[in-house]
């Protein structure tokens, strides 16, 4: 049996000798994280599920750095030491008087594609990963409008209820590509939850430069299985077609839940009724376009 081939575009990579990582040289209380809080780098993550799925490019995305241009270094120092086509999401912020002036430092090296910038926020605070709602800050939009200028993308990660607003600044930035992350975070696990998310990526898919990377599953289902999955993924579907649609494994974070061949081959299992270009697609062309990867 042929091996699965794709282009991740959703992964981490994190040295801990770099000390860029503080947040990962020590477990979460509980201990749920223990497992990641160590050095993940690309020889391991290229060794995953490598019986079952072929690894032919990958995205690198900013892992919370202490410094995002650093962090950018790193890894063009890692691109050229391998032939596996990566390329690299970094960490900055949209709001900062600053960010062009980062942006000018980012763009130093090759590898560097577009910035990710966590805007979640939550009615139970211990969901929150930011302390203030950036995207209501009009800096927001103005460091998304300088992206697009730039040839750039934005990696978006949100929760369902945020995404109205997010579609109303993706309309107001409509030469940004932006790239919705984990499938938009479906974190309200009952009916009403289910409903808004729904509703939240149709209103993202009706903006044309928003895509969507279909990743993460675990972080919200631990203990998700092929057909636990299967809505969220057809869904997502649904609302942005095949040629707006990515699947990632978001690995070493979901490696927490699943091995990588699961992940994969649920993807695989989940899309096995569609034609082969719209498998094509979602597997490797959709990432390699978006993030403007060498075929």
């Amino acid at each position: 049996m042929a091996k699965l081939q794709v282009v991740d575009p959703h992964i981490h990579l994190w040295d801990l000798w770099t000390r860029l990582y503080p947040h990962f040289e020590t477990p979460a209380k509980g201990g749920a994280n223990a497992a990641i809080c160590r050095s993940y780098l690309l020889d391991e993550y290229r060794s995953e599920g490598a019986d079952a799925v072929e690894v032919v490019g990958a995205v690198h995305v900013e892992a919370f750095p202490t410094e995002p241009v650093r962090e950018t270094e790193t890894l063009q120092r890692v691109a050229d030491d391998t032939d596996l086509p990566l390329v690299f999401v970094g960490n900055g912020d949209l709001t900062s008087l600053e960010f062009p002036a980062l942006l000018d430092r980012h763009q130093a090296f090759p590898i560097f594609r577009g910035i990710r910038q966590v805007v979640n926020m939550h009615p139970e605070p211990a969901r929150n990963y930011v302390s203030r709602d950036l995207m209501a800050e009009p800096r927001f939009l103005e460091g998304l409008r300088e992206l697009g200028r730039r040839g750039l993308s934005f990696d978006l990660q949100l929760y369902p209820h945020q995404m109205a607003a997010a579609a109303g600044l993706a309309a107001q930035a409509p030469d940004t590509q932006i790239i919705l992350n984990h499938a938009g975070m479906w974190a309200d696990r009952d009916l009403a939850g289910w409903q808004q998310w729904k509703a939240g990526m149709r209103l993202l898919a009706a903006r044309p430069n928003v895509s969507a990377k279909i990743s993460g599953i675990g972080m919200l289902d631990n203990q998700w299985t092929i057909e636990s999955a299967r809505p969220l993924v057809l869904e997502s579907l649904e609302a942005f077609g095949a040629g707006r649609v990515m699947f990632a494994s978001n690995f070493p974070v979901d490696k927490l839940h699943a091995s990588f061949a699961a992940v994969w081959l649920a993807f695989d299992a989940i899309t096995s009724r569609c034609t082969e270009a719209e498998r094509g697609a979602m597997f490797r062309d959709n990432a390699r376009s978006f993030y403007r990867m060498a075929a």
